[in-house]
């Protein structure tokens, strides 16, 4: 069993030999934080604590089994908010001292990545992974299980964050990277000139703070001269644009066949259309979660935790959160 309480969803997952997805169980908070355009950790905490036992529940029942049929709680313990971390960590404990069986504590990032597996268990190694979402922008090279070594990652704003503060600014709602997706299906991506910081020829490192003040003044003066479809394609080029190409040329300067993107920014559309075009370009196999497995999800942590188990590592009772902690 996985449980995912890393931000803003409380999820739990049952999930057979590391691939097989018996349950996935996810309760968002989408509706409740979009009164206020954004998370507020206290309230995702509270809301984590009236969710997580009907979820726990759920996922057993989906799952068509009982607590004793559990053999492992895989858990996300870092990074991520404290107050919520807390909720799911202390459930996890619970369980695994009640019913006797191993606690695994997991990176949420790594976590990420390992959604890949659920899908594609026979990806082969090395790897180049974009981990792109609302708190990370980052790309790794994996020669194994376990061993990541950090090739960028962005200096200010994570990708995610780029596109709900645009989206913030142009009144475009929230969550702002899936309405910019949305909308730029039928809107021009050269319409705005937008920056895109690359930050030299050599460097993997990543910077959007300019992006997002780019379309602050350039919305300021010019908000009414393109229509939001214009805005949102414009904005979702930029950022993608950059990350294609840093996760290219990772690959290419690392020899690396295999391109993997994780995070809730992998969901887009745009990216995953030109990322995948790159890399048939540049001979290399490109794989991607479907969207309900880009997002925070408990499945992922279940198939990580399953192979930190193969490693023969495993947590006690004593595991604790960590609100930051780079994965390598």
């Amino acid at each position: 069993m996985g449980l995912e309480t890393s931000c803003d969803e409380t999820s739990v997952a049952v999930v057979e030999d590391g691939s097989t997805i018996l349950s996935n169980v996810i309760a968002s908070q989408i509706d409740l934080h979009a009164l206020t355009g954004g998370v507020v950790p206290e309230v995702a905490s509270r809301e984590h604590v009236e969710q997580v036992n009907a979820v726990i529940q759920q996922a057993l029942d989906t799952a068509g089994i009982t607590f004793g049929d559990l053999q492992a709680i895989a858990v996300a313990n870092r990074p991520g908010l404290m107050g919520a971390l807390m909720v799911g960590v202390s459930a996890a404990k619970a369980l695994s001292y009640a019913l006797n069986i191993p606690l695994i504590g997991v990176h949420h990032i790594e976590a990420h990545i390992y959604a890949n597996f659920l899908t594609n268990p026979a990806i082969e190694f090395p790897l180049v992974c974009l981990v792109a979402s609302g708190g990370h922008t980052q790309i790794f090279l994996m020669r194994g299980h376990g061993d990541y070594t950090l090739l960028g990652r962005t200096l200010d704003d994570a990708a995610g964050e780029a596109f709900d503060k645009s989206a913030r600014l142009l009144n475009l709602g929230y969550p702002g990277g899936s309405v910019i997706d949305r909308l730029a299906k039928t809107g021009n991506p050269a319409a705005v000139k937008l920056p895109r910081a690359r930050m030299g020829q050599v460097s993997l490192d990543f910077s959007f703070s300019g992006l997002k003040t780019a379309v602050q003044n350039a919305s300021a003066i010019g908000l009414a001269d393109y229509s939001v479809e214009d805005w949102a394609a414009s904005v979702q080029q930029a950022i993608v644009d950059v990350l294609v190409e840093k996760t290219i040329r990772a690959a290419v300067s690392n020899n690396v066949r295999t391109v993997l993107a994780a995070g809730g920014v992998a969901a887009n559309s745009c990216l995953q259309t030109v990322l995948r075009a790159a890399c048939q370009e540049n001979g290399c196999s490109f794989f991607v979660p479907p969207a309900v497995l880009c997002t925070d999800n408990a499945a992922m942590i279940a198939c990580a935790g399953f192979h930190h188990i193969l490693a023969g590592h495993e947590d006690g009772l004593d595991l604790d959160i960590i609100a930051t902690e780079p994965l390598a």
